[in-house]
């Protein structure tokens, strides 16, 4: 069992902000990650990016604010003040009586694995950076090979250097298709087109709050160009209603949707020559730590669910702080700043020193927030796509339900939420333990009202990822198994 004054859960934006700012402060840090490398999944890359003297890589923004952060990160761990537990999961958080937050933790079965085990650090402050996934809807085809998510596609591209396919289509909502769309043309792929759900009309009465955060416009602007250069069709109010293909992806059909993303009958068209879906409609924020600290929560305006936190970025559980998509998705910049009011915060807490976090960090988050909530706005996740899913279409693809079985199950079994269409039709059970299928599930199973609710219950989990029996067992010998596995740190 192994103590700290602050423990940094994450090692993305949030995380690496966070735990730079908390060891200017405190000389006893922990930052906990579940990758080799830190990054996360927006910093993500190939072993040779992290090389001193390396360039930026074509598909990254603000890479040089992640080398600030990776350099300081690295200088406190020589002078001592912070501890790296890189390739590391964290399977719970607990609150003890005492008032000390447990982290438990085991090694990744990547970097260990013959054998996993549970080790325990004690914290008196947490910083909570799990990051998001990405949302997703099913469609009829989703399940063949070949078809990925938007993130899925980018994160691929970041750490192999090459496009996952060769004529990819990418489809859904928001401003991360364009992103996904400018990597793989920038990774040597061909991108058939991007289908926009919506029809961008949201954006008109929301221009003051995009006008706040300029950088975001450039971005844009710089992915139009890019996309216009290589001639590459964006579609608005289109959405791929089917995925074809024997094998594998061979074709898709998009078709022109109404206001809420129904696909229009007689407007379906067939895109040949396809070997890559990307699908996107947004981020899930990972709240199953959050959830067993028993902290407060609400829905955002994406309807996602996140923590409720303070000006300090504290939570409604004393001790633990919240920075990132926890609290929102509102990228990376907004991160950062949430990060380092969090980790001053809680380094603050420990030593009793002044937590005051710069006006700059309070202005960028308040900035950021606005603008992802006009995002939201401007580009919500479809509500038609339910009456557009046919009754064989699989839902849950871990488990292969359908959507007739779901419907079955909701209308005649009186399963009417997602926990008890959990436990009739085995939704949810599967490896991935209904992170993909959540949404979905909340949406078929759940009244708007209950969505809060249903949002909980696909999220609560006892441990937020899979572990072995031995690694539960009281038997297992854990000193031989600290010895065995002992994550490795990332190289400078």
């Amino acid at each position: 069992m192994r103590e700290a004054a602050v423990v940094v859960i994450g090692g993305g934006p949030a995380g690496l902000a966070a735990a730079a700012e908390a060891v200017r402060t405190s000389q006893d840090v922990v930052l906990i990650d579940a990758g080799p490398r830190l990054g996360g999944q927006y910093w993500r890359h190939g072993a040779k990016d992290d090389l001193p003297g390396a360039p930026s890589p074509r598909w990254h923004h603000g890479w040089s604010t992640y080398r600030a952060l990776h350099d300081q990160v690295h200088a406190a761990i020589r002078a001592g003040r912070l501890r790296l537990l890189a390739s590391t999961h964290v399977v719970a958080l607990d609150v003890r009586e005492d008032g000390r937050l447990a982290v438990q933790i085991s090694p990744t079965p990547e970097a260990a694995p013959a054998l996993q085990h549970l080790d325990t650090v004690l914290a008196e402050s947490v910083v909570l950076c799990p990051g998001a996934y990405d949302r997703q809807l099913p469609v009829p085809g989703w399940t063949l090979p070949g078809v990925m998510a938007a993130g899925g596609v980018q994160a691929f591209i970041k750490v192999q250097e090459q496009a996952p396919g060769r004529r990819v289509l990418l489809a859904g909502t928001g401003p991360f298709l364009l992103a996904a769309a400018s990597s793989v043309l920038q990774a040597g792929g061909d991108v058939a087109a991007v289908c926009e759900s919506g029809d961008l009309t949201g954006w008109i009465p929301r221009g003051a709050s995009a006008a706040l955060v300029p950088s975001k416009g450039v971005e844009g602007a710089q992915y139009t160009a890019l996309l216009a250069r290589h001639r590459v069709p964006y579609l608005p109010r289109r959405a791929v209603s089917r995925i074809l293909g024997d094998r594998r992806v061979d074709a898709a059909e998009i078709s022109r949707t109404d206001a809420q993303g129904t696909a229009l009958p007689g407007t379906a068209q067939t895109l040949e020559d396809i070997d890559v879906v990307g699908l996107g409609w947004g981020f899930v924020p990972q709240a199953e730590l959050l959830l067993h600290t028993g902290a407060e929560t609400r829905l955002d305006v994406d309807g996602s669910l996140v923590g409720v936190v303070d000006a300090d970025q504290a939570s409604t559980v004393p001790g633990l702080f919240l920075a990132g998509e926890i609290t929102g998705v509102t990228g990376a910049t907004g991160a950062v700043a949430e990060g380092r009011i969090a980790g001053r915060a809680a380094a603050g807490r420990v030593t009793g020193r002044s937590a005051r976090s710069s006006r700059r960090d309070q202005r960028a988050r308040a900035r950021h927030r606005l603008f992802a909530g006009a995002m939201h706005h401007a580009h919500p996740a479809p509500t038609g796509w339910v009456d557009a899913v046919d009754e064989a279409t699989v839902v849950c693809r871990c488990e292969e339900v359908t959507r007739g079985e779901i419907t079955t199950a909701r209308n005649e079994l009186a399963a009417e939420d997602p926990r008890s269409l959990k436990g009739v039709t085995r939704a949810g059970m599967g490896i991935c333990q209904g992170r993909i299928c959540a949404f979905a599930m909340s949406c078929l199973g759940s009244e708007q009202a209950d969505r809060h609710q249903a949002a909980l219950s696909t999220a609560k989990r006892p441990l937020a990822l899979p572990l072995t029996l031995g690694a539960l067992s009281e038997d297992s010998d854990a000193s031989d198994a600290s010895d065995a596995s002992e994550p490795p740190e990332p190289p400078d």
